[in-house]
């Protein structure tokens, strides 16, 4: 790989479902008598940033200079993602909605085990909405590339506008979709669905040329400059008007997944923000997803890991 620029003037603006991760780490020794289930005795826990968030995170790890919109509670949860912001040095353009709480995810880990997952949602108000896309226009000029994170959250519900509206201020935009309707991403720069989330769009394939034409046919109708597909064991393919281009996966044991499209996609936005070609940034990106479902939960990589 090419020897990468500095990274500490690119300026990526993340937007999306900001949420908080949570995680009770113990031993598991026996089962429940009250019910079939495995009694975790809780040793330890930690708080991180999850979602849009996350990425904002991958971002921040990675060098470069990351701004956060989203909608939190005035809660204890929105309190701890400010913290960690503040912590992480990412920029905070937080919403604070009274009438919500924050998106709170919570994992049991027993033995390195997820075990369970225990979701906290509530969807913001149509006031913290307006508020966002107002604020969001008005941040797109001290930023290079914007990035959509969707977790069907509802923290999104606005984004064809918020393409317009970086679109014209000449950003290129990154979307990490979810939905059965990708048509309100239309004229974004590059979506980055994975195999799940591409065949919930236009269905299963057969073969690989079947794959490609579905593929063309989504970035020409939507009006995307390129589509990544992430394909787990399989790498990625990237879909453009001068081609097709795969890159294999890493091989690499994988320990949990948490969080890996939140990395890749970080990834992709930070290179592509310091100026790399499309197909390197994609290379780059690759690695990252390969070295980060090593880990456990949602986690980084920094450019150490990326140059090993």
């Amino acid at each position: 790989m090419m020897k990468l620029p500095a990274l500490d003037a690119t300026r990526i603006l993340v937007a999306g479902d900001v949420m908080l991760d949570r995680y009770w780490f113990g031993d598991v020794n026996r089962i429940s008598p009250e019910a079939p289930v495995p009694v975790v005795h809780v040793a330890k826990s930690e708080e991180r940033l999850g979602g849009a968030a996350n990425v904002a995170r991958n971002i921040s790890a990675l060098g470069a200079n990351a701004g956060l919109l989203g909608v939190v509670g005035r809660d204890e949860a929105g309190d701890a993602i400010a913290r960690m912001l503040d912590d992480s040095a990412i920029g905070n353009y937080l919403q604070r909605d009274a009438a919500a709480s924050t998106i709170v995810k919570l994992r049991v880990i027993g033995r390195q085990q997820q075990l369970l997952r225990i979701d906290f949602e509530q969807a913001p108000t149509a006031g913290a909405l307006r508020n966002k896309l107002a604020q969001f226009d008005a941040l797109l000029s001290d930023y290079d590339v914007v990035v959509l994170s969707d977790y069907a959250k509802g923290g999104l519900v606005n984004v064809a506008d918020m393409i317009r509206l970086a679109r014209q201020a000449g950003k290129t935009v990154l979307v990490d979709p979810k939905g059965e309707d990708f048509s309100c991403y239309a004229g974004a720069s590059i979506l980055t669905p994975n195999k799940a989330e591409f065949r919930a769009i236009v269905g299963s394939w057969r073969d690989e040329a079947e794959l490609t034409a579905k593929a063309q046919q989504l970035r020409s109708r939507l009006q995307l400059e390129a589509l990544l597909l992430t394909r787990s064991e399989e790498g990625m393919t990237l879909y453009s008007a001068q081609g097709v281009s795969h890159v294999s996966a890493m091989a690499r044991e994988v320990f949990d997944v948490s969080g890996a499209g939140d990395t890749v996609i970080a990834t992709l936005a930070v290179m592509l923000g310091a100026g790399l070609p499309l197909q390197q940034a994609v290379s780059y990106a690759n690695r990252a997803g390969g070295i980060v479902v090593g880990k456990l939960g949602t986690a980084t990589v920094s450019i150490d890991e990326l140059n090993d």
